[in-house]
């Protein structure tokens, strides 16, 4: 269900009004959110069961959930939010491992190994449940 996906926003690469997808890995454990507009994109992933350390320190500020929530514009480096962590699985399109998409000014790749998103910046992050990167 992901190549569909991968068509109708490449179809709709200068939309009028903001677009939004979404899409999960087939663990339902990575869930993503792209919302475009004419000459800028982001992308929003949420990794919900994850172990080890966190891939930036906790800031100070920070009283919710911290190491779940990546944030990225389709330029420039990578941000991780501070939020309450959302358990929802399901309603997301699947994004089947060894597919890779281009939309929005980013090109994410899912397989077993997990998740990698880089931006037009060669910024990304790659998200599983062992590990999350941020480059």
């Amino acid at each position: 269900m992901f190549r569909p996906l991968i068509g109708a926003m490449i179809i709709c690469a200068t939309p009028a009004f903001s677009d939004v997808w979404t899409f999960e890995t087939p663990s339902e454990n990575i869930q993503c959110s792209v919302g475009e507009s004419a000459g800028f994109s982001d992308i929003q992933c949420t990794i919900i069961e994850r172990n080890g350390p966190p891939a930036l320190p906790r800031p100070a500020n920070c009283q919710a959930d911290w190491g779940h929530e990546f944030l990225m514009n389709n330029t420039g480096t990578v941000q991780m939010v501070c939020a309450v962590l959302s358990r929802h699985r399901d309603g997301y399109h699947r994004a089947e491992y060894g597919v890779t998409g281009q939309f929005g000014g980013f090109v994410c790749h899912s397989s077993k190994k997990g998740l990698e998103c880089t931006n037009q910046d060669g910024h990304g992050f790659f998200l599983s449940r062992a590990v999350q990167r941020i480059f």
